[in-house]
């Protein structure tokens, strides 16, 4: 059995790989051009828990699904939090003007004088504007009001794509092992500075209906952005959220969505758990509020699993270098 919606999801040429369809699916033939195949990096034996931050810039990891109600800042808050307790030192910059990462983390409101709008749109430095967590290893650039503004404020300005890349260049030379990106649920300026500022795109998908809809938009507006903006951007990876093991949809989407991206699905699945909805009225992480939890315990996995690609990924340019 098969879901309707199928057939209508089409992946343009982008990131460097080309859609091959096979009875109604997409294989991906051709990795991004760095090599990296992320079916080595799932296989790999490496250490689950790095014993230090590896000496390279940044990572920049814009976070990104047009749909709202998929996970997206679930993922960045607990992701980072994950990262940041396996000894990498972590930058989460809130982006949605609704800044429920922000709010997530414990920073309220109040305590949000400075943050990234005034990052895109004064003198203040992406490293002055952020602020320590509860997390150790995890800063934050907080969302405030101003924000909400932000995209009619972008849309008079000159090089309005490359603002937060601009802003955030210092950063490539800062002591961060990764910088996490929360966008907004929409593909409106914010996002596009997010995709250009970055060096991948991570894509919650959430395991409902009408999930891989929207994803055709996305990796057009991917592709868009390569094409003209940012030559270096990569596919991260796609990660299945609210996975539900009593409802047999939950298991359609995702072999829809495997058949689809192929490897690029990460094998960690995230689960519909209570304590992930619980957590942000707490301003915790889940792996704060309840680190024994399922939910907990998936975003543990899923960022042992992307050090691992990470990890492969610098094994193959080394390779390629020599």
């Amino acid at each position: 059995m098969t879901l309707l919606y199928k057939a209508e999801v089409t992946l343009p040429r982008v990131l460097g790989f080309r859609g091959v369809h096979h009875g109604g699916g997409v294989a991906l033939s051709r990795y991004p051009r760095s090599g990296y195949c992320p079916a080595t990096s799932q296989r790999s034996r490496m250490s689950d828990r790095p014993s230090a931050p590896p000496a390279r810039p940044p990572r920049i990891i814009a976070i990104a699904n047009q749909k709202g109600g998929v996970g997206k800042t679930t993922t960045a808050i607990n992701l980072a939090t994950a990262l940041a307790e396996r000894n990498e030192t972590v930058l989460l910059i809130d982006l949605d003007p609704q800044g429920n990462a922000s709010t997530g983390l414990g920073i309220l409101r109040a305590d949000r004088p400075h943050g990234t709008y005034a990052v895109l749109f004064s003198d203040l430095a992406a490293a002055d504007a952020a602020v320590d967590t509860l997390v150790p290893n995890l800063r934050l650039i907080p969302a405030e009001a101003d924000l909400a503004g932000a995209e009619v404020e972008l849309a008079t300005l000159p090089r309005r794509e490359f603002r937060l890349r601009e802003r955030l260049a210092p950063l490539r030379t800062a002591d961060y092992s990764f910088v996490l990106i929360d966008c907004p649920p929409s593909l409106g300026l914010l996002t596009l500075n997010a995709l250009v500022a970055a060096d991948s795109v991570l894509v919650p998908l959430q395991c409902e209906f009408y999930a891989l809809e929207g994803i055709s938009s996305l990796m057009h507006t991917i592709e868009a952005v390569r094409r003209n903006f940012n030559p270096s951007l990569q596919l991260q990876g796609v990660l299945l959220t609210m996975f539900d093991r009593r409802n047999r949809l939950s298991d359609l989407v995702a072999n829809d969505a495997r058949g689809h991206f192929g490897e690029w699905v990460y094998e960690t699945v995230i689960p519909r758990n209570v304590r992930i909805g619980e957590a942000p009225s707490h301003g915790q992480p889940v792996l704060v509020y309840d680190a024994r939890s399922p939910g907990a315990v998936a975003y543990e996995a899923m960022a042992a699993e992307l050090l691992r690609r990470e990890q492969a990924a610098a094994q193959h340019r080394l390779r390629s270098a020599s």
